[in-house]
């Protein structure tokens, strides 16, 4: 059976390097294996939770086919910069329309924990930023935290691996070159 793989290019930009790696992953990872994938910039959906989840609001078509790539998925690849700190705002209002109570989580009885929905999957991230190399982990940790930690494994995701790359602005073409080839290695093995 084939591995089922979803890519999400979580840049807002309609170029930028984030979607040059997605695109490598992409190609590279059709020839082996199931394959879907969505460019934020693309997306058309209110990237706010009015109500929070005291109201339902319903979702865009987009958000529709995002949920049912989510569950169809074995293997979760996301991209993103990170801006100011974080992860850019219609990224995040991507996670609050979507990752919804009764779908990625439920709360059961009277028990504060959550049980996660989206169990059984994995998760690459994949993030740049602008910081120098010494300190891509001080930048990344937070944003780790919030997608990784606080939104795919509370969902039930496993721990994603990760890969920080920067500083973009610093970068030779050689580096980009070299991540690039990294990115294409880890789509060749569906990682």
């Amino acid at each position: 059976m084939t591995k089922k793989i979803l890519i999400l290019n979580g840049n807002p930009k309609s170029t930028s390097f984030c979607q040059q790696l997605a695109n490598t992953y992409i190609v590279e990872a059709r020839e082996y294996y199931e394959v879907k994938h969505f460019n934020l910039s693309e997306m058309a959906f209110n990237p706010s939770l009015d109500s929070g989840y005291d109201a339902k609001q319903d979702l865009e078509p987009d958000l529709q086919d995002f949920q049912k790539c989510l569950l169809w998925a074995e293997h979760i690849v996301i991209f993103s910069p990170i801006w100011w700190g974080g992860l850019p705002a219609k990224l995040k209002g991507l996670f609050d329309r979507s990752f919804l109570p009764h779908f990625a989580f439920k709360y059961e009885c009277d028990n504060p924990q959550p049980t996660p929905l989206l169990i059984g999957k994995t998760a690459r991230i994949v993030l740049t930023m602008d910081m120098p190399e010494p300190y891509l982990e001080d930048q990344a940790r937070p944003v780790l935290e919030q997608l990784d930690q606080y939104t795919l494994q509370f969902s039930g995701v496993e721990k994603a691996a990760t890969n920080l790359f920067g500083s973009m602005i610093l970068a030779t073409q050689e580096q980009k070159q070299n991540w690039e080839k990294l990115i294409h290695s880890l789509a060749n093995q569906g990682l």
